[in-house]
């Protein structure tokens, strides 16, 4: 599943090539898996809306949208496109069109969670559409943005002043960042993958955060000191800002807005390594499972 380096450099990929432009039409495909919010939601959200920015919030990507006029005030008319009949779903289409179109605030926005597999997908208008596509959104300057999904884990959903919950692991302040995981009983792994307390952090950064602060994935959090925490906390900053430096880490499906592949996973020291001598102690990696995720350290060089 994409994590926030990933997240991050998807949003910032999307944000240089599409900020500015209008949404004219929407297309949805017909499994209904990837829809958090209704199709008829989405669509009158969606169209006529210019993208006034493309940001990330913990693991989702955050369209900024605005209602776009012309030159003497009036909202464009949705562009009628050429019929699709691969993926997409006509009774779809049909469906989302029906009813009343509410007033819709400037403050609207197109939320994307990738799941495991889901892609954001900049593409000409005439280049075959993919198997798994469940979204096209037709824009103004000619292209499409389309959204893939083999998996179906990924959700497409809209809303007004959207709140991941939790807090933002760049952000956060030294202080915070200790009283979000001082006391709690769950192992220090678990804890930064809870998206209530750290939002984007997810398995390969708290592993190699964890590595490089000395911490075992397995100790709890409650057993940890003051001094363990604010060790800990510069680290998950540092692995972070690196990652995304590097383009994330490619190391299933993961590709970037140009479709590109990240380069972090040449940079894992401990993530995926069970077995393979620690590049700074030499000895063996491990591998254990904690809350089904699994996780991944040095036992020498954490403690």
């Amino acid at each position: 599943m994409p994590e926030l380096p990933e997240v991050e450099t998807i949003a910032r990929g999307l944000a240089t090539r599409v900020t500015g432009d209008i949404i004219e039409s929407v297309w949805l495909g017909s499994k209904p898996e990837p829809l958090k919010s209704t199709a008829a939601e989405i669509v009158v959200t969606l169209e006529s809306q210019r993208i006034a920015g493309v940001r990330r919030v913990g693991k989702h990507i955050v369209f900024d949208l605005e209602p776009a006029v012309d030159r003497v005030g009036r909202a464009p008319s949705p562009a009628k496109g050429r019929n699709r009949t691969r993926g997409i779903s006509d009774a779809r289409k049909k469906a989302a069109g029906g009813g009343a179109r509410p007033a819709e605030p400037s403050s609207a926005q197109w939320i994307v969670h990738l799941g495991m597999t889901g892609r954001m997908v900049v593409s000409p208008p005439d280049s075959e559409i993919a198997k798994h596509t469940h979204l096209v959104a037709k824009l103004a300057s000619g292209r499409e943005l389309r959204f893939v999904d083999p998996r179906r884990f990924g959700r497409l959903s809209v809303a007004r002043g959207f709140d991941a919950g939790g807090t933002e692991p760049l952000e956060v302040q030294l202080e915070h960042f200790v009283s979000l995981f001082h006391g709690r009983k769950t192992p220090i792994k678990s804890a930064l993958l809870n998206q209530k307390l750290l939002r984007g952090v997810g398995n390969i950064y708290a592993d190699e955060s964890l590595f490089r602060a000395g911490i075992r994935p397995r100790r709890r959090a409650a057993s940890l000191t003051r001094e363990d925490l604010r060790r800990l906390y510069p680290q998950v900053q540092a692995v972070l800002r690196e990652a995304i430096d590097l383009g994330g880490s490619s190391v299933s499906d993961y590709v970037d807005a140009d479709g590109e592949e990240g380069f972090f996973q040449l940079q894992h020291r401990v993530y995926g390594r069970e077995g393979e001598p620690c590049l700074v102690c030499k000895t063996p990696i491990k591998r254990v499972v904690i809350a089904g995720r699994s996780s991944h350290y040095c036992p020498k060089c954490q403690k």
